[in-house]
């Protein structure tokens, strides 16, 4: 298959060089991390070690694959859907924190297909990722059921060697995965803790507060998310990403913008649409804005 990973951070290069063992791959990034893998490849160490030689460029118009993997920050899918709009692809696969597909798909047209990923990522230097917990993607079609396109990509991934799960309740498992990340994201950027340190303590129960919020608002929003599902979502990312620091932390030690309103502002206002209290959820928003905004990072 013919894949095409725009937005070649983290997740995107670890999903790029995982997927260049078996198929043609193409990131898009930028330099000097595109100029180090054009001439050396990608090196993944940690929980998974391989070397691979994937293309890659700063180019980001008129590309044509079998697929597109978007993995860009949530704030920059505008900036991606232009982009992709100028090319060809049989589907177009978002990896990205928030509710994005909708946006996505708006402006594509090409299929848009759903999915979450829980494997833990973090850019060591340019050509260099380090896999720091072996999780799963799970895809499907945006709106659930069943989708030849999501077979076919699914398959793709499981030769590659990437645990893949084909899913038929997309909508519901974008919630849990929003419910995971209200509860892990804001938490340990702002304690500047590794995931796991939400196993237990004050970490854990606050984590799990702005979980069951969000779960709230997903039902609100007309889909099946138990506060008791999202809880054990959330206990499960943190085992199995334990000494992850997750991306929203791994912002705030660059002093970069953070996904706070794609995670936490979504979440605070669906709320407020349905007239529900979020008080966790809005609390470690408006941290992080503060934080942004005392830091300057804010565009």
């Amino acid at each position: 298959m013919d894949v095409l990973v725009f937005g070649a951070g983290s997740l995107g290069t670890l999903v790029g060089a995982l997927l260049a063992r078996v198929h043609d791959v193409t990131l898009v990034g930028r330099d000097p991390h595109v100029s180090h893998v054009r001439e050396r490849g990608v090196t993944v160490s940690g929980a998974i070690e391989a070397q691979t030689a994937p293309d890659a460029t700063t180019e980001s118009d008129g590309h044509r694959a079998d697929l597109a993997v978007v993995t860009v920050k949530s704030f920059d899918t505008p900036t991606a859907a232009a982009a992709l709009s100028t090319g060809a692809f049989d589907a177009v696969l978002s990896l990205q924190n928030g509710l994005t597909e909708d946006e996505l798909a708006a402006r594509l047209d090409a299929p848009v297909l759903a999915g979450t990923a829980t494997y833990g990522a973090r850019l060591r230097e340019p050509g260099h990722v380090e896999c720091t917990g072996i999780g799963r993607v799970v895809l499907g079609a945006r709106d659930g059921g069943t989708d030849r396109r999501a077979e076919r990509v699914g398959k793709a991934f499981r030769d590659a060697g990437i645990e893949t799960l084909v899913a038929s309740d997309m909508p519901r498992r974008l919630w849990e995965k929003l419910a995971v990340n209200a509860g892990i994201n804001a938490v340990t950027a702002l304690a500047r803790v590794e995931n796991g340190a939400l196993a237990d303590g004050p970490g854990h129960q606050l984590a799990h507060r702005a979980a069951r919020e969000t779960a709230r608002v997903a039902r609100a929003e007309g889909v099946s998310l138990s506060n008791r599902r999202a809880e054990r979502a959330l206990d499960e990312v943190v085992e199995a990403t334990s000494a992850n620091r997750s991306s929203m932390l791994q912002d705030v030690d660059d002093e970069r913008r953070t996904e706070v309103e794609a995670i936490h502002g979504v979440v605070v206002a669906r709320a407020d649409a349905h007239r529900l209290s979020v008080p966790t959820n809005r609390t470690l928003a408006d941290l992080l804005r503060t934080w942004e905004a005392g830091r300057g990072v804010r565009e």
